[in-house]
């Protein structure tokens, strides 16, 4: 599993001429650096006498940013597994009908599993958005620039994701079913750039 070797792995296999780990997983890490950056800020709050009204929040808080954190390392993995059946789909023999027509279902059920990784690190990067805020209004003021690069991250990894979630739906011949992910797309990110803008303003404020 590319997660469980060196950073510097990972960098080495993205940079290379491997279908995968490409952008996916790179959204993912970006979602994970997030998660784990809303950690930090909650682990430096909790246990503190300054922020004790606020430790049980902080704490629930820390709770959903590591089940996050975790679930992007899991989406790296995913995303790997399944862009890589998608590139095996397209090498498929076309020599015949029968073999082209083999080849085309399976480059479309390929193409339809390969949205999923994506579109869950989409709905997580919102949930570790949705954090930022109240991490940089009730975390440790010194680690107050930490919400601030964490939610610049989540959006990263939201944007990215996004993208390669429209790449595989723009070769899905399927249009109902494109149609019906774009609209669920469109739906969770809705006001979530704008939020990432408001958690950087806040913080900015702070510095």
């Amino acid at each position: 599993m590319i997660t469980e070797k060196p950073v510097t792995t990972f960098l080495d296999e993205l940079a290379s001429a491997k279908p995968a780990p490409g952008g996916g997983s790179a959204a993912a890490l970006c979602g994970a650096l997030g998660a784990a950056l809303v950690s930090m800020v909650c682990n430096l709050t909790v246990g503190k006498k300054k922020y004790a009204d606020v430790e049980r929040e902080i704490k629930a808080i820390l709770e959903k940013s590591e089940e996050l954190r975790h679930r992007f390392v899991q989406l790296i993995e995913d995303d790997i597994v399944a862009y890589t059946a998608v590139s095996e789909a397209f090498k498929m023999p076309r020599d015949t009908d029968e073999q082209k027509a083999a080849r085309e279902e399976a480059i479309q059920k390929a193409l339809k599993a390969a949205v999923v990784p994506p579109m869950r690190m989409v709905e997580a990067s919102v949930e570790t958005l949705k954090l930022c805020m109240p991490v940089a209004e009730k975390g440790n003021f010194n680690a107050v620039s930490d919400a601030g690069v964490a939610a610049v991250a989540a959006e990263a990894c939201m944007r990215s994701a996004a993208m390669n979630v429209l790449i595989n739906l723009g070769q899905i011949t399927d249009q109902e079913f494109a149609a019906r992910e774009r609209a669920r797309l469109d739906e969770l990110m809705k006001g979530m750039s704008e939020l990432k803008e408001q958690v950087v303003a806040y913080v900015v404020a702070k510095l």
